[in-house]
């Protein structure tokens, strides 16, 4: 492919969601306000249990079976490194451009997760169709490529509402009214720490034993020897319990900090039901295909799922509203933002998968190759921006990153794609 339709190529699915944006920033301006704070809100919980897994779930179900799940099983370890890699990138940038606090999270989260979905929807289906392609056939470079991109999305949302969810959260200093907001979405924060359990339960137990004695008369010798006894024994089973007590407590500490119910988010329980329906033969044949008969089940989840992208797109312009009036990201945060994305993580690519291809991990298909040198050079991605409105911290900062590392990509992404295609070919 030549270098400008290349360019066209990548440049067109990042102008459409700048554009998008743009629409979405008018819908909040005051003249408007169609997507005010409490809109926005109320559309993220939208997004957030009903388009994203749709969309998860009916592109799972259509492209990937067990034969792909065999073949594809090094994608999941080449995603997780893109975010510990780029976590770990942000965490360092944060220490040197002395970042506030309450942007940690946002800051990594926007290092580490890129947008492994909307893009490649886009992009890889239209490398697909030129007919100087490097992949092959048009119709079996598209069948494959969205089978890899809908397994690429899938993977993507569980470890973003798994990992960075929970890095942001973990740096968003969440005050009562943000975790009343956030319970919404099945958040679990009782607000009891550790020291308060340990110390309410102590007090209950000394109190107990106190009037346990209190109201019993001196007892003959006999009977105080078994009575002696009797307490050694309860005071074992006593430490007992509060040996297991004590466990108890710091497995429900160590929950609530990491949210494990976050594992089960709606998108995550849509990724099983996707891959549950498209490995199972019987199932698939049930729900997919043009004569399955629970076909319009899988149709409209499709229907949906399509909301996604515009949805979440909308979010973010609207948040790039109060960012343009005053944001905390500095001049220098945003450079090293775009040096982490576009830099530092696309090198990084070409060693793990070109060392991943040497050993047999990955195999000889150019366009697997091409997919997973490119999740290594995406701008953030946008369920972030999502999750800052989930717990109102950064949203406006938010807005401002996603402004400069999308408008960045229209020439990063084509100069990275060109340069993995020539990789691969």
């Amino acid at each position: 492919m030549a270098f400008q339709e290349l360019f066209l190529v990548a440049l067109i699915p990042v102008l459409k969601t700048l554009l998008i944006s743009v629409v979405g920033l008018l819908l909040a301006i005051p003249r408007f306000n169609i997507l005010g704070d409490a809109a926005r809100h109320h559309f993220n919980n939208v997004v957030f249990y009903v388009f994203i897994p749709a969309l998860v779930g009916s592109s799972l179900a259509d492209t990937v079976t067990a034969s792909t799940l065999v073949s594809l099983w090094f994608m999941p370890v080449n995603i997780l490194l893109t975010f510990v890699i780029g976590s770990g990138l942000g965490w360092v940038l944060v220490k040197i451009t002395r970042t506030p606090e309450q942007l940690h999270g946002l800051v990594m989260g926007s290092c580490a997760a890129g947008n492994l979905g909307n893009l490649l929807l886009i992009i890889i289906p239209a490398v697909c169709e030129e007919s100087n392609s490097p992949f092959g056939d048009k119709l079996a470079c598209s069948a494959n490529g969205q089978g890899l991109v809908s397994l690429s999305m899938a993977i993507g949302s569980v470890y973003i509402w798994t990992y960075v969810y929970n890095i942001i959260r973990a740096y968003g200093n969440l005050s009562g009214r943000d975790i009343t907001k956030a319970s919404t979405i099945s958040i679990d924060c009782s607000g009891k720490t550790l020291d308060m359990f340990m110390e309410n339960y102590t007090e209950a137990l000394m109190r107990s034993r106190r009037s346990s004695f209190e109201d019993c008369e001196a007892p003959d010798d006999d009977y105080a020897e078994v009575h002696e006894h009797n307490i050694v024994h309860e005071d074992d089973q006593h430490e007992n319990v509060t040996v297991l007590t004590r466990i108890k407590v710091h497995v429900d500490a160590f929950s609530d900090k990491i949210n494990l119910k976050m594992w089960m988010t709606p998108s995550t329980i849509a990724t099983i039901v996707g891959l549950l329906v498209g490995v199972i033969s019987p199932i698939r044949k049930l729900m997919i295909g043009d004569d399955a008969p629970l076909r319009v089940i899988d149709s409209s989840a499709g229907l949906l799922g399509e909301a996604t992208v515009p949805a979440m797109t909308l979010i973010v312009g609207a948040n790039l509203y109060n960012g343009l009036k005053k944001s905390g990201v500095g001049v220098w945060l945003i450079v090293g933002i775009l040096v982490v994305r576009y830099v530092a993580l696309p090198i990084v690519g070409i060693g793990v998968v070109k060392a991943a291809h040497r050993v047999g991990f990955v195999g000889s298909d150019s366009l697997y190759q091409f997919v997973l040198l490119i999740q290594y050079s995406l701008p953030p991605a946008m369920a972030i921006g999502t999750i800052t409105q989930l717990f109102e911290v950064g949203e406006s900062e938010c807005s401002v990153i996603m402004l400069w590392t999308y408008g960045v990509a229209a020439i990063a992404l084509t100069l990275w794609s060109t340069l993995f295609m020539w990789l691969v070919s």
